[in-house]
């Protein structure tokens, strides 16, 4: 049996085609879509999870992995059970109530294609999509009713990273192993903004140019194609594809900007010496910039929290500085920037909201407006704007229509921003967070239905 998976970096999906149009399966709660979240006593739990109670073989660097994960929670009495890893709604539930006793990682698709990972690096991260992905398959498989065995993942046209083809290689090459391992035996890929434009294509009627803009959670992807009646069916259809670009901004951006613009100079960022010497502003970015993995290491090591408590000692609001200190003890790092997305979700209806930071201190709270949402995210609403561009240059045409789509697609500021970009061209939208999927379950009825 096959299925199109997308394997977000803010939820995935998955879908399988019944009478000709795609059903996406519940996988959370009744709901199609799981958060791309997930918990364990430790990391190296994930690990010895996978081999111990699902049987998923471990070789090269992944078994060296598996013995230290064994040694170390052997070492620690941990004893990783087989509801020890817990992935969504309830990963983050286990994380809020306890952070500092929870290992909690949100959007691993961030880190996939990140530059300089050493080879205990790649493996690592292969054992976290490997388990979500194997949960996903295990879901899935309850709500058909049948085996699976074939899929098309989608992925963005870049991955989230500035290393160019050998980081997007890098990244599909772990989404590929990892899926082989999850029991994917036929796997296939497809860039998500052509996916998503499959999903829209079979509403039109005539050939139409379209520019297919999807923002995700970490990433986004333009890709102006031809579409219509003449190309459904198709298996190649390279010459549909007149232009793309993408870059690594999206909806976690949007995040963090606002987490770090609005949260943190209440926690001490921009303050000053006694002196009159601006404090370092690095590790409040650090604090917040939960899809970098190098920036939350530097955040998290031990020189960090020395210099957190020197400049407690030397500031002229200490108790400011205090409050960053508190984000690592807890390791508050994800709920700083949850409370960021939950400000923009409500900025999205009112003109006013209230972020409540009582996890950090009590009564402590701020009140964001959407002005300030507008100017705290302008820099990676930018850098979505340049990729429309680039996509009209790599095509050397103009769209009949403009597709929305992605998780991120319902912001008002978004979606102003890309009617900025092409004021004249009109915008069309569907299931902002199902059309990848769908679309990756058509391709994938193309390719394996015999």
């Amino acid at each position: 049996m096959f299925i199109g998976f997308d394997y977000g970096t803010a939820n995935c999906s998955v879908a399988l085609m019944q009478n000709g149009t795609p059903r996406l399966l519940p996988l959370e709660n009744n709901s199609p879509y799981l958060s791309s979240m997930l918990c364990a006593p430790t990391r190296e739990a994930v690990s010895e999870w996978l081999w111990r109670h699902h049987h998923v073989e471990a070789e090269g660097e992944n078994a060296q992995l598996l013995r230290r994960a064994i040694s170390y929670n052997r070492d620690e009495d941990i004893v990783v059970e087989p509801q020890s890893v817990h992935f969504g709604q309830a990963a983050l539930a286990r994380y809020m109530d306890d952070p500092q006793e929870v290992w909690f990682v949100k959007s691993p698709k961030s880190f996939l294609g990140a530059v300089g990972l050493k080879a205990q690096q790649i493996a690592f991260f292969e054992d976290l999509v490997c388990a979500m992905m194997l949960h996903i398959r295990q879901q899935a498989e309850q709500q058909a009713e049948d085996t699976i065995t074939q899929a098309v993942i989608g992925r963005p046209i870049h991955f989230q990273s500035i290393g160019g083809d050998a980081a997007d290689k890098q990244a599909q090459d772990i989404l590929e192993r990892a899926a082989t391992r999850a029991g994917f035996r036929d796997i296939a890929f497809q860039f998500e903004p052509v996916a998503a434009g499959l999903d829209f294509e079979a509403t039109l009627q005539q050939e139409t140019r379209v520019l297919v803009v999807d923002i995700g959670g970490g990433t986004t992807d333009c890709s102006m194609l031809l579409m219509g009646p003449a190309w459904h069916r198709k298996q190649e259809r390279h010459d549909s594809l007149l232009g793309h670009s993408g870059c690594r901004t999206g909806g976690n951006d949007l995040d963090i900007q606002l987490a770090f613009k609005q949260f943190m100079p209440l926690l001490g960022m921009n303050g000053m010496t006694e002196k009159g010497i601006a404090l370092p502003t690095l590790p409040w970015w650090n604090a917040v910039a939960i899809n970098d993995v190098p920036a939350q290491s530097a955040f998290y090591n031990n020189a960090t929290r020395t210099l957190i408590n020197e400049m407690i000692r030397d500031a002229r609001e200490p108790a400011q500085v205090k409050r960053l200190l508190s984000v690592w003890q807890q390791r508050l790092s994800y709920r700083l920037v949850q409370q960021a997305e939950a400000c923009k979700i409500a900025l999205s209806d009112a003109p006013l909201t209230d972020a409540a930071l009582a996890f950090i201190e009590t009564a402590l709270a701020t009140r964001v407006s959407a002005d300030e949402m507008v100017q705290a995210i302008a820099q990676p609403v930018s850098q979505i704007q340049t990729q429309i561009r680039q996509a009209l240059d790599d095509s050397g045409t103009r769209p009949d229509v403009i597709y929305l789509t992605g998780g991120s697609a319902r912001s008002p500021q978004l979606r102003l921003a890309v009617q900025q970009a092409l004021p004249d061209v009109s915008i069309a939208s569907g299931d902002d967070f199902g059309s990848v999927t769908a679309g990756l379950a058509r391709w994938a009825e193309l390719l394996f239905q015999r």
